[in-house]
């Protein structure tokens, strides 16, 4: 396994260079495709309870886990298993980028397009 060599850079300058050796498996792409908007609607609904009604924001973590566990286990059809979690912050921050910035920074650049193309 290579060396973390997040020290100096900031998680999504170190998430993006790395991120399409960890997702080669058509399996695990299928399931990020499917579950990165059900995050992305979890975190609204939470978000939005208070304003809202406080039942959206279990409906919303509900959805978030769905999707944390789901990518997990596509994770583990990967050769790359994601870096070691340096502590539960590391977790939510890198569960949060790849989420909202680096997974849809992926399929708008076409470079999801191209994986699934190659499988």
């Amino acid at each position: 396994m290579e060396e973390d060599s997040r020290d100096g850079l900031g998680l999504r300058a170190w998430q993006w260079p790395i991120y399409p050796q960890g997702h080669r498996s058509g399996v695990n792409r299928a399931l990020h495709i499917a579950t990165v908007p059900l995050f992305l609607l979890g975190t609204v609904a939470v978000l939005a309870a208070p304003f809202i009604a406080w039942q959206l924001a279990a409906a919303g973590l509900g959805g978030m886990l769905v999707a944390l566990v789901a990518q997990g286990r596509g994770h583990k059809s990967e050769v790359s298993p994601p870096r070691p979690f340096r502590g539960p912050f590391d977790v939510l921050a890198r569960f949060f980028v790849e989420q909202w910035v680096t997974f849809p920074r992926y399929v708008l650049s076409g470079r999801f397009a191209e994986a699934w193309r190659a499988r």
